[in-house]
């Protein structure tokens, strides 16, 4: 095991997959955002340069192409950094490349990763702060992979590169400079296969993305109390490993779910309501879910905090089904 930043992990997966696929092509900026670390996708790009290309601001052209390169036989990993951006390339990714293999009797497939930065970054705003992962996993067709550490997004990223199907690859950037365990070995992370991030008996805690590493912070404080809880990731949305995430229910017969996405038909929402539908019976308390509120995301960061999963909003949710 080596310890490597989160960004260098997505930076080495990116290399990795460009070097074992002549079809993998490279669409967007630097897959790292803002980062200052950004200048370092050069290094690809240059590598590379007939496969890395870096398109004008325009998400519903690119996307069209991405999607057409796929396809005809590419396999177009596309960067559209923040998150609403995938907006204006609705129809392409959720009606073109969604619907491709069904639509055309399993005669066509469009093997494309589109890669978006979603969430509270700190002053993002109403326009930058969007989690759209709920929106898409109404849009049946599409994987949908959210890696929450520098492990995670080396592996999944390798997979979604090499998946028939069209894939949304869901990042954070506060997840860029966090630090962790990365395997030597070119193992890829299957879809479909939860993780247990750190293990608990009184309540089970389940989050995706960035919010995984603030319940694993959560679950440390909350221990001093006496509280016992059990962070679990699901790492995909599509495919879903609900078998994991519904053992750690029966186990610990308590849940709270935490989630970025607004709190009206967000990801919090669905899993309440599957988890509700199979293992009422196995519930001592009823489900919790901590989320955005549905309000536009302010540009103010304490605002922004107001209305996010902050850490007292799940330790309150935690206390409540505990208590």
């Amino acid at each position: 095991m080596r310890e490597l930043a989160y960004y260098e992990a997505k930076l080495e997966a990116l290399g990795e997959i460009l070097a074992a696929d002549e079809r993998v092509h490279l669409f967007g900026g630097s897959f790292l955002g803002l980062s200052p670390h950004r200048g370092l996708f050069q290094k690809i790009a240059l590598a590379y340069p007939e496969r890395v290309a870096f398109p004008p601001i325009s998400e519903l052209g690119f996307c069209g192409l991405a999607v057409g390169a796929a396809m005809a036989g590419l396999r177009p990993v596309v960067d559209l950094s923040t998150a609403s951006f995938i907006f204006e390339a609705w129809p392409q990714v959720v009606n073109e490349a969604a619907n491709a293999f069904y639509m055309s009797g399993g005669q066509t497939r469009a093997p494309v990763v589109f890669h978006i930065f979603h969430g509270l970054r700190g002053g993002g705003a109403a326009q930058h702060s969007h989690s759209p992962q709920a929106m898409l996993w109404n849009a049946p067709g599409l994987e949908i992979a959210l890696p929450s550490s520098p492990r995670d997004v080396r592996g999944l990223l390798k997979t979604a590169a090499r998946s028939d199907n069209p894939t949304i690859f869901v990042d954070h950037v506060q997840l860029l400079e966090m630090l962790g365990p990365v395997p030597e070995d070119d193992a890829a992370i299957p879809f479909g296969v939860a993780e247990v991030k750190r293990a608990g008996s009184d309540v089970t805690l389940i989050a995706t993305s960035y919010l995984v590493q603030r319940c694993l912070a959560v679950a440390e404080r909350l221990a001093r109390e006496g509280i016992q809880a059990e962070v679990v990731d699901p790492r995909t949305l599509v495919p879903l490993d609900f078998h994991t995430l519904m053992a750690s229910v029966e186990k610990t017969r308590r849940v709270v779910i935490v989630d970025e996405c607004h709190q009206s038909c967000g990801v919090a929402a669905e899993l309440a309501t599957r988890i509700g539908e199979a293992g009422f019976d196995k519930l001592k308390t009823p489900i919790r879910r901590v989320a955005t509120l549905d309000v536009p995301v302010p540009y103010s960061q304490r605002l922004e905090e107001f209305i996010g999963p902050s850490d007292s909003r799940i330790s309150e949710a935690v206390r409540a089904v505990v208590g």
